[in-house]
């Protein structure tokens, strides 16, 4: 059996160490620090309030600022116990087949306007959590949880779930900038920030699915300069009740961030018994395909259309197809008036008999069908997994749907600005994706070239991106023969190296592909490398990333590594090191290029493929044109012709 095939036997969990280690007062100061000694957070009391503030090495990274819980409460610290603590899992899916989890555990035991509480923070050697563990005495008390950071200076970077993005100099700060950054984090979405040093510090929250009664944290800028307050309250329900985590992530360049797995450690272990049946994948999407006319055949929202996207997947190897939007013409009180030119058991009769998993899209605007009953109706129709759109950035609402949908092993994929629950594909794996981003080809003004980069590395840190690339017929799409391209003809600025690559890239438990079937067979050396890419990793990393510019991931399976880079508007050369091959072997390089001529505005779709020997240390240069890619398939060549 796969080991990660049972959720509580997916611990190579076992503990390490878990041994007490005495945490370091100083004065009336208490200090944490990472197992490596690098990191460091030191919480004191101040005029009767909490503050903390962490540094790495000299450095300080957030200056003190302070911390509540309940509202104008005096605080004293009463006591206080550390723990370091090392343990291996595995996740059901993700970018790593094994995470290491490594950090020391701060429990501060407070009384706060005579209410016990206890903070907890974990240090690790890349990032901060801070949470509180509510008391019985606090019961039906409003817990008002309240994080400063008070940024030194630098960048701040912001990307939200719709794709907007601004840059935000912490100091000095004018009123426009602080105006333009007060309009962004309103959503509580990722904030990076980018010292002059280059230190790279990401703020988010973990685990918002076990905190019980709180919504997403929103984020507040503080209009004189430097600081951002993190806010969200639920009413305590006593004993043993937790906030969510307030997560900071620390690196060295973007790309750090991105890999980062301390929000991942943060979250709850997995809850559910047996996952054999959650199974990541590639899945065509019929949305974008509407209008397409290959000559002979014209897809429309229809039963003809979606047994040929079938027939299509089956023959190769995409395990999923996405049927969107006006499937069905409304629903209500249990019942789902279905389109009359869909024929909705047969098509799902046509996917299972051939292999197919189908995900359905379900949108409450069109009626309220009643979530008691809806996950139920999904299964009953042998759907693999829905696609929830429009249901709202409501995190009560969300856990209760993770939730129901899992009974019924249901894959959720939710859409349209929704709560993205940081973490919680460890708790709840059958949250497979979610569009917390703005997909390819919405909006022109919130999806280019650099907003894309934006996501890349701001909006996945909060987990796996349905994006949504992945366009071939890039021509076709921006001369408006799709009945769903951009609305701006001749807008959409990418090449077609730069969709391969934007595949592997964002990662995502189902990696959607827009395009028509008829597309991809004509690049088949391209779509060889979708086809063979896989949708779960052992292993990856960034060895290029600038914020807005350019972003390099490389993806191991087993052998493979599968490598994309991805670069703004502005045409450069990134030297990809290859270093992370394994040494004193040879590797088939297939290297997949934009032309000398190409031009994401100009000439899109001419590309090159060439294949060529390397052996570790080596580096290959990734020449990238405007709005372009670059891809690299790299095989053992003892390994060449068997499949990974």
């Amino acid at each position: 059996m796969d080991p990660r095939a049972l959720c509580y036997g997916v611990a190579l969990a076992v503990m390490l160490s878990s041994v007490p280690t005495p945490a370091a007062p100083i004065g009336e100061a208490v200090v944490v620090r990472s197992p490596d000694g690098s990191l460091a957070a030191t919480f004191e009391v101040r005029d009767e309030k909490l503050y903390y503030s962490v540094a790495r090495g000299e450095r300080q990274i957030v200056a003190p600022s302070k911390l509540e819980i309940l509202a104008g409460a005096t605080v004293a610290i009463v006591g206080h116990s550390a723990r370091e603590s090392t343990e291996s899992w595995s996740p059901v899916f993700g970018q790593f087949s094994t995470i290491t989890d490594h950090h020391r555990q701060l429990s501060l035991s407070l009384d706060v306007n005579n209410t016990p509480m206890t903070l907890v923070c974990r240090v690790f050697n890349s990032g901060v959590g801070i949470r509180f563990v509510a008391s019985e005495e606090s019961r039906d008390k409003e817990l008002r949880f309240v994080s400063e950071y008070r940024l030194l200076e630098g960048v701040a970077h912001f990307a939200g779930e719709r794709g907007r993005s601004v840059d935000w100099f912490a100091h000095p700060a004018s009123n426009e900038s602080q105006a333009q950054l007060g309009r962004a984090v309103a959503n509580g979405v990722p904030l990076v920030s980018v010292g002059a040093d280059g230190l790279h510090t990401g703020y988010l929250e973990s685990d918002l699915y076990s905190a019980e009664g709180f919504e997403l944290m929103r984020l507040r800028p503080n209009r004189s300069g430097g600081s951002v307050s993190a806010f969200s309250s639920a009413v305590s329900r006593g004993e043993g009740h937790v906030t969510p985590w307030r997560v900071l992530l620390v690196g060295d360049s973007a790309g750090d961030l991105v890999m980062n797995t301390v929000a991942l450690n943060l979250a709850a272990p997995c809850k559910m018994e047996d996952t054999r049946w959650i199974a990541p994948g590639k899945s065509l999407w019929d949305w974008r395909i509407h209008g397409y006319d290959n000559g002979s055949f014209n897809y429309g929202i229809d039963t003809r259309s979606y047994l040929h996207m079938i027939n299509f997947c089956a023959e190769y190897g995409i395990e999923y197809l996405t049927i969107d939007d006006f499937w069905f013409i409304s629903a209500g009180d249990g019942e789902m008036v279905v389109s009359p030119d869909v024929d909705i058991e047969r098509v799902m009769n046509h996917a299972k008999e051939n292999g197919v998993r189908i995900i359905l899209y379900y949108d409450r605007r069109k009626g309220d069908f009643g979530d008691d009953k809806l996950f139920g109706y999904y299964a009953g129709l042998d759907a693999a997994a829905i696609k929830y759109g429009f249901m709202g950035n409501n995190a009560a609402f969300t856990r209760k749907t993770i939730d129901a949908s899992a009974e019924v092993k249901l894959l959720v994929n939710f859409h349209d600005g929704p709560t993205p629950m940081v973490g919680v594909e460890r708790t709840m794996p059958n949250l497979i994706t979610r569009e917390f981003c703005h997909a390819q080809q919405d909006s022109r003004r919130a999806f280019t070239p650099e907003s894309f980069l934006r996501m890349a590395m701001v909006s996945s840190l909060t987990g796996p991106l349905d994006m949504s690339n992945g366009n071939f017929d890039i021509l076709g799409i921006n001369a408006g023969e799709r009945q769903k391209g951009p609305r701006q003809r001749h807008s959409y600025i990418s090449t077609v190296v730069s969709e391969l690559a934007r595949t592997l890239v964002v990662y995502s438990g189902i990696i959607t592909l827009p395009d028509a079937p008829e597309e991809y067979l004509k690049k088949p050396d391209l779509f060889e490398f979708l086809r063979l890419m896989p949708t779960t990793w052992d292993e990856s990393l960034a060895p290029n990333s600038k914020i807005g510019e350019y972003l390099t991931v490389a993806r191991r399976s087993g052998e493979a590594w599968f490598v994309g880079s991805v670069n703004d508007q502005a045409a450069r050369t990134l030297p990809v090191k290859l270093d992370f091959l394994e040494p004193n072997r040879v590797y088939e390089a297939t290297v997949y290029e934009d032309a000398e001529d190409t031009h994401g505005v100009e000439n899109p779709e001419a590309y090159t493929v060439r294949t060529t020997t390397v052996k570790q240390g080596d580096i290959l240069a990734a020449k990238m044109a405007v709005g372009g890619g670059h891809a690299i398939l790299l095989r053992p060549l003892d390994l060449k012709g068997q499949e990974h």
